[in-house]
């Protein structure tokens, strides 16, 4: 298809939204570069094999298989520490600073961190209300304390 100078579609390839108790975790992608990236990883992904599938895995491993969770949870971890310097980082620190950010940062409501972690249950989300370390220093030393944590 690519060769042929069809428009590459990445939509058309992506697996059907896997809906948890009713509810979706899908969220627009609004990065432009990281839209293009994809785009032309599947304009390559199709040229070398036009028979791929919108159920394929989107990222193969080194041997053309699909990336076990354990697997691509360790490559997350590992850019994060490596590329962005961020210590003591997990497959999930990205998860939990956005959720955090929304809630405390922003400001928005616990309900807005719930749609977008795509939780049924607001109390799941609650977990992210818990302040930051940073925050309750402050606090304290606005109130005059010295904060012992």
């Amino acid at each position: 298809m690519a060769k042929a100078g069809a428009e590459i579609k990445p939509e058309v390839f992506y697996p059907e939204v896997k809906k948890h108790r009713g509810k979706s975790r899908d969220l627009p992608m609004s990065d432009v570069a990281l839209r293009t990236a994809i785009q032309n990883h599947l304009a390559i992904r199709l040229e070398a094999n036009p028979s791929v599938k919108k159920t394929d895995p989107l990222f193969l491993t080194q041997k053309g298989g699909p990336y076990s969770p354990t697997t691509l949870q360790e490559h997350v971890a590992l850019m994060q520490r490596h590329w962005a310097g961020i210590e003591r980082a997990s497959s999930h620190s990205g998860r939990r600073t956005l959720m955090t950010n929304i809630i405390h940062e922003q400001k928005k409501s616990v309900k807005v961190a719930q749609k977008i972690a795509g939780h049924v249950s607001p109390s799941t989300t609650l977990i992210y209300k818990e302040p930051p370390e940073a925050s309750l220093k402050e606090a304290l030393r606005d109130a005059g304390y010295k904060y012992v944590g």
